[in-house]
């Protein structure tokens, strides 16, 4: 019979991705204990390395603004007012 695939939350990965990374356990243990390949402990475990410096930066660091910009938003409103109205004028001479 064949088994369905498993889908795990991001919460389950970090734990044991964190579980590997402490090192008081082998894969094949963690891999028992949480029924799962050891092979995906170990991607699971680089992946937490690789972006674990993404937890502690700054929105700056990230590239993120603070909010959207207001001046764009009310720009692109007015772009969107004038097509809707040209729009209606077309209806109306129909």
């Amino acid at each position: 019979m064949k088994r369905t695939r498993r889908n795990h939350s991001a919460v389950f990965e970090a734990k044991v991705a964190l579980a590997g990374l402490k090192g008081d356990k082998t894969l094949a243990e963690l891999a028992e204990r949480f029924e799962v390949h050891a092979n995906r402990i170990s991607q699971w475990k680089s992946q937490l390395q690789e972006r674990a410096s993404a937890v502690f930066a700054t929105a700056a660091e990230r590239g993120e603004s603070a909010g959207p910009d207001v001046k764009e938003l009310h720009a692109k409103s007015g772009q969107l007012a004038i097509a809707l109205g040209r729009i209606g004028d077309a209806r109306a001479k129909r």
